[in-house]
């Protein structure tokens, strides 16, 4: 048995962008096209809608069974070829099918099977290539799927949000410049974070409760964030924040963007004025991924169906215990252990890393 393929000169080609090579308005025939992709040669299944060109043939080759692979490196329409030679090439990955092409949220992203004999460094060689020319690329082993129910626990500060609140209460209260570089070194996994916590609050005792007020007032939400939670729930996903800030902020939001569930750390405020404690237990790593199992027992979602998403190493842990977890615009500690990573776009990219 055979079976006919197209085979474009990547010569001719190699400075177009996917959309222009592989139309984005097709629907797959079968769950997926193979790929021969080298530095001469495009070769796809002849049923793929591509480009005419003048130095396109067709070959027929023996037909064999696309190697099976859960890996997939998704990267977006408006990728050059030459680029996507060069994102392979460093990140020592093959390209062996087009599983999809998803329209989401006004943009198109390809989803290619890829094989790999070491995907970890695979993906670190894949942050440091998108970092590097500014583009958004992932490589996700067996990726939850957008149209199944799923859970989605975020991290509130710089993730949901674009502010870390405690700096903001802080720069409020008159001592901002020492609490902003005690987060910064708890973000970075520099110190323990319940002690940092109990240390930056300290320096709030005796300030009044309505600089609270004033920083939700203000408070700037993540682009993204509104985009990504409607596209969710119209899937039935259940969405969280999973927060080491305070419940003063988490509930607003919780409030504000009808999530399922809000979890965060209780400022103790008497008569007015905030004592400078926190009560109860500190919602530290472990609480956060405590919360990640916690509402997909309760929303009965498989483990393959969960997902996390944070920036700061109190996030580790949560992300690790979800099928997936998501680096956003996040610390370097963060994005080298990641399964994935958004470096320049708004949360709703996410929408393209599931299947």
């Amino acid at each position: 048995m055979s079976e006919l393929v197209q085979v474009l000169p990547v010569e001719e080609i190699k400075t177009l962008t996917l959309e222009q090579i592989i139309f984005p308005e097709q629907t797959l025939l079968n769950s997926s096209y193979r790929i021969n992709l080298t530095d001469e040669v495009l070769a796809i299944e002849n049923t793929c809608q591509c480009l005419e060109h003048p130095m396109k043939t067709q070959t027929s080759i023996p037909t064999t069974a696309i190697t099976e692979s859960a890996i997939e490196l998704v990267v977006f329409s408006d990728l050059t070829l030459d680029l996507l030679l060069t994102l392979v090439s460093q990140c020592q990955i093959l390209i062996v099918a087009l599983n999809a092409i998803n329209n989401r949220n006004n943009q198109t992203s390809y989803r290619f099977s890829v094989l790999t004999d070491n995907l970890t460094a695979a993906r670190k060689n894949l942050t440091a290539f998108a970092m590097h020319e500014k583009i958004e690329a992932a490589l996700i082993d067996n990726a939850p799927t957008l149209a199944q129910p799923g859970v989605l626990v975020m991290d509130m500060d710089s993730t949901t949000i674009k502010i870390e609140c405690i700096d903001e209460i802080a720069i409020l209260a008159g001592v901002g410049e020492q609490v902003a570089a005690v987060t910064e070194l708890a973000m970075q996994g520099e110190l323990d974070f319940a002690q940092s916590l109990h240390q930056r609050v300290a320096t709030l005792s005796g300030s009044s409760e309505s600089i609270l007020a004033d920083v939700a007032r203000n408070i700037p939400l993540m682009p993204g964030l509104e985009t990504l939670i409607k596209h969710l729930k119209q899937y039935h996903w259940r969405v969280a924040i999973a927060s080491g800030g305070f419940t003063y902020f988490a509930d607003h939001l919780k409030d504000l963007l009808k999530l399922d569930a809000a979890f965060a750390n209780k400022l103790e405020i008497i008569d007015g004025h905030l004592t400078g404690k926190v009560l109860g237990n500190v919602v530290d790593a472990q609480v956060k991924a405590d919360c990640l199992h916690k509402l997909s027992n309760e929303y009965q979602i498989p483990h393959q169906q969960t997902v996390a998403m944070g920036d700061g190493a109190n996030d580790l842990i949560m992300m690790t215990a979800a099928s997936l977890g998501i680096a956003f615009h996040a610390k370097d500690i963060v994005k080298k252990q990641a399964d994935t990573a958004i470096h320049f776009s708004g949360l709703d990219c996410m929408l393209h890393w599931l299947k």
